[in-house]
């Protein structure tokens, strides 16, 4: 018997796969979500390894109110903030928390990365901010990563790692991508001397243009 919203089930599982794969979490850390209403997400469950998840492991809830089915499987203990984050940005249909290695050492250090790559400027915006410690799961955390998040698709997450968000899965995962590659070349630029950025309004600009064209593919593919 085929559970509501089959495909959308099947894509987080296939997400949460290819986050191990691709070495952007270890274990069970780090969740994903979609957007399937206005209302409601689907997000990866607590503390279930990415490859023993099935469909029916995804949980349902409503983000708007933040409640699920209790008599059911538990969502991420994070899913406050990716409820926070869709309220804020209703563009948004797709969340990657990870705890990927670059940026998790750029968090660390609690520095905002600047646009040193073009493609970090184009898809996740004129840098990247690092919101201010929090414990994990608090009311804190969800108001200061939706605050360094805006106008941006990703934010670091001060000594806990980062998150990423698009319009689909495919644009949350790139941006995990292009993220950890900003990182790496920022963290090496330095060793090398000084990490040289693009100018802000530049980053700015290629950022909007990015975000028109991608909307117009998007709209033809439809």
């Amino acid at each position: 018997m085929q559970i509501a919203h089959q495909r959308e089930r099947e894509l987080l599982v296939q997400a949460g796969l290819k986050l191990v794969e691709q070495g952007l979490v270890a274990r069970t850390w780090g969740n994903i979500s979609v957007k399937i209403s206005e209302a409601e997400m689907l997000i990866t469950p607590s503390g279930r390894f990415y490859e023993d998840l099935t469909p029916s492991d995804m949980v349902l809830v409503n983000f708007k109110t933040n409640t699920y089915d209790k008599t059911g499987i538990k969502p991420s203990s994070e899913f406050k903030l990716h409820s926070g984050i869709y309220n804020d940005r209703k563009e948004f249909s797709a969340i990657i928390h990870t705890h990927q290695m670059n940026a998790s050492t750029c968090a660390a250090a609690r520095i905002e990365v600047p646009a040193v790559l073009d493609d970090l400027a184009q898809i996740i915006g004129p840098s990247v901010r690092c919101a201010e410690y929090a414990p994990s799961s608090s009311k804190k955390i969800v108001r200061k990563t939706v605050k360094a998040l805006r106008g941006r698709n990703a934010a670091l997450m001060a000594n806990h790692g980062a998150v990423c968000a698009g319009r689909d899965l495919d644009e949350a995962f790139a941006v995990c991508q292009v993220l950890e590659k900003g990182c790496k070349a920022f963290i090496e630029a330095k060793f090398l001397g000084e990490a040289k950025h693009l100018k802000k309004f530049e980053a700015w600009a290629m950022h909007q243009v990015y975000l028109k064209k991608y909307s117009k593919i998007a709209k033809k593919k439809k």
